[in-house]
């Protein structure tokens, strides 16, 4: 007999029907951030399920990022807003035990720059470039002053200079990536970074890579922003990217 072959039905736990009815009343927004959930008690009346069901629901929506929950709780656990962390660990997980390339999440980060400048360009507000102008500046102070932990303060001013381009998007799915992906390249590519010999010549570049975005962006030049995010992220990730892997990198600039 001819047809469609089936699979082994899946036993579903009680604790995964109750994560799974959590999960959609915080998606259709009838569980909203600040908002608890019944107390422990009530949450077995409400599913008929003991006391332990619902403390493994509530353990796996606390890993997920969805609730705060401390067990006997009287108030309930407390949906939390939205994180980008459970996604970035999805993804680190992803680039380790799926063999993502580096030279692949480069190549996503150069999609991702490049789409951030190009919106920011068209979208920005007046206090938007002043965050971005404010960022440089905190750039520039800590290439003056030199400090001992200027490397740390650069890269939190670089961080802020690029989370003001991507809220400047005004798409938060663009936000939330850019944070994730960069996040992941960066500790991919750690430890050779800070081995470069000229730091602070690579500090200048970085200043004046940035100048030149903000100049693009307040001049409304989308495509110029976006072809000079692409262009920095090859110039300063390339070479520690496998030669292979290079090229689907340089069809971006062309």
């Amino acid at each position: 007999m001819s047809g469609p072959r089936f699979e082994p039905v899946r036993t579903v736990r009680a604790y995964e029907r109750i994560v799974e009815q959590v999960e959609q009343a915080i998606e259709s927004g009838a569980l909203r951030p600040g908002q608890r959930l019944p107390s422990e008690r009530d949450l077995m009346g409400q599913f008929s399920v003991s006391r332990s069901t619902v403390r493994e629901a509530l353990r796996v929506l606390q890993s997920r990022g969805l609730v705060r929950s401390r067990p006997g709780d009287p108030h309930g656990a407390e949906v939390l807003p939205f994180s980008p962390d459970a996604l970035q660990r999805s993804m680190a997980t992803l680039a380790r035990v799926e063999g993502l390339s580096l030279g692949e999440l480069v190549q996503f980060r150069m999609l991702l720059d490049g789409s951030a400048n190009l919106l920011a360009a068209r979208l920005r507000t007046d206090e938007q470039l002043a965050e971005m102008e404010a960022a440089i500046d905190r750039m520039r102070a800590t290439l003056r002053e030199g400090a001992a932990d200027g490397h740390d303060a650069f890269s939190a001013a670089d961080v802020a200079f690029h989370d003001a381009v991507a809220r400047a998007s005004g798409n938060k799915l663009i936000q939330i990536c850019v944070e994730v992906v960069r996040s992941i390249v960066v500790g991919l590519v750690a430890d050779r970074l800070a081995a470069e010999p000229d730091r602070e010549a690579l500090m200048r570049r970085s200043i004046r890579h940035h100048e030149e975005v903000l100049a693009a962006v307040r001049a409304g030049d989308g495509p110029l922003a976006a072809r000079l995010a692409r262009q920095t992220m090859y110039d300063y990730y390339a070479d520690h990217v496998p030669a292979a892997e290079r090229s689907p990198l340089r069809a971006l600039l062309e």
